[in-house]
């Protein structure tokens, strides 16, 4: 089977249109409205902010992460990743076309396993751009580990009653509604015993304790809340899903994400690649410019073919994905996960060299890319854990041998090279005479 990421002349002149739209339109709202982007609209930023999302849904590009009976566009995850990458240039891009994180996530899952009652009270208002939401999984002493998680959701009656504190859970303070994690059977292995619950965010009993702000941040944004649910009492409608799905719930909602992630890193490595180089071709300095230094020479070079291998890398699991299916893209994901971390640490912090004092102040958006790439380490799992996981499950393709005559050692292969051509050959191995 052929490997093939081109895509139809059409779309090929929606992606020029996003490029422009997004260059022109969107970017210069990161300085018109800094750090706004998950803050409901007031009238302000709305006379700017509609007209742009109206302009995004008549090309016809408005939520392309979901399938057109949802509402969506059902590009397929290639050209979702030819338009993420675009996307990851500005923060408020995502916005604007509707598949801002958090929230893309969470609107998958509804729409796999919500009820249709459950897809007309939450996913149409995700996908009208006008609430957003929260996923509350993680908890403050276990990180990301669902095994040691102490929230529980108890029977009673036909309801549940949610009792627990959560961690980074983000947009908190601004979402209409959370996506909740929590053991409903604890005698259980967690693959069996968690179960996710849509609750509302005006939930008695449900109280955001706390927002953290990432370094950086400004005072205004959302941030990663501390939740507490004491309590909370909910209907039978608002279990996703079937009691004890809520780990299948977990892993498709966070292996979508994880790849969306580096979907956008792309795009954000490239902007600090063009930065790097332009600043480079701007600047003179001892003698001669930037550009002509040998150590900044590598610095472009090394970020440009550290950029394009995890591109191609995010491309081939997208590609996986509409040929096969999610599943077979497991290691490709997992990869890509770690190589975001990896890829936006190196060249922010390289871009941020070549800019000088400058590159480490909040005048230039550099650092951001670099604390960005150590947070991407953490999100949604960190790095150790994924590089755990993709090893047990390449390990899984491969047989034990020999421990004191390994596979490759030459004795061993020439003892097989004898077994096969031994009768045809005078000796192996088989030299020419010197000349």
């Amino acid at each position: 089977m052929a490997w093939d990421f081109s895509t139809e002349p059409e779309f090929e002149k929606k992606l020029d249109w996003i490029r422009e739209f997004v260059r022109e339109e969107v970017e210069p709202l990161e300085v018109l409205f800094p750090g706004c982007e998950f803050l409901p609209l007031n009238d302000e930023r709305r006379r700017i902010v509609d007209p742009l999302k109206q302009q995004v849904r008549d090309q016809g590009l408005w939520a392309p992460h979901l399938g057109a009976e949802l509402g969506g566009q059902g590009f397929g995850a290639v050209k979702l990743t030819l338009i993420n990458e675009i996307l990851g240039r500005s923060p408020w891009a995502p916005i604007i076309f509707g598949t801002q994180a958090p929230d893309t996530g969470n609107a998958e899952v509804l729409a796999r396993f919500g009820t249709q009652e459950q897809k007309d009270r939450y996913l149409q208002g995700l996908l009208s751009g006008e609430i957003f939401s929260c996923f509350s999984m993680t908890e403050p002493q276990g990180g990301a580990d669902p095994r040691v998680f102490t929230t529980r959701a108890v029977r009673d009656g036909d309801g549940w009653v949610i009792t627990g504190r959560k961690f980074f859970s983000s947009n908190a303070a601004v979402a209409s509604f959370f996506i909740v994690v929590a053991i409903t059977n604890p005698d259980v292995a967690v693959h069996h015993g968690a179960s996710t619950f849509l609750v509302p965010a005006d939930a008695e009993g449900l109280t955001v304790e706390a927002n953290h702000h990432l370094v950086g941040a400004l005072p205004h944004e959302p941030g990663h809340s501390v939740v507490r649910y004491d309590g909370v009492r909910v209907g039978p409608d608002a279990l996703l899903g079937e009691p004890g799905q809520g780990f299948l719930i977990l892993q498709t909602r966070l292996a979508g994400g994880r790849l969306h992630h580096a979907m956008r890193s792309i795009g954000v490595a490239h902007r600090a690649v063009e930065m790097m180089s332009r600043r480079a071709k701007s600047r003179f300095t001892q003698g001669s410019a930037l550009a002509d230094k040998q150590l900044v020479q590598q610095f472009i070079a090394d970020s440009y073919t550290e950029l394009m291998p995890f591109r191609l890398a995010v491309l081939h699991a997208a590609w996986l994905i509409d040929t096969v299916g999610e599943h077979a893209a497991r290691t490709e994901i997992a990869a890509c996960k770690i190589l975001a971390s990896q890829v936006l640490k190196s060249i922010g912090l390289r871009a941020i060299q070549v800019h000088g004092a400058l590159g480490t102040t909040d005048q230039l958006p550099l650092v951001n890319v670099l604390l960005g790439g150590v947070a991407l380490g953490l999100a949604d799992g960190p790095t150790e854990a994924h590089k755990v996981n993709l090893a047990k499950m390449l390990l899984k393709n491969y047989d034990a041998e020999d421990p004191e005559l390994p596979s490759e050692l030459l004795s061993v292969r020439q003892e097989a090279a004898r077994a096969k051509y031994g009768d045809l050959v005078t000796s192996v191995p088989s030299l020419p005479d010197s000349p």
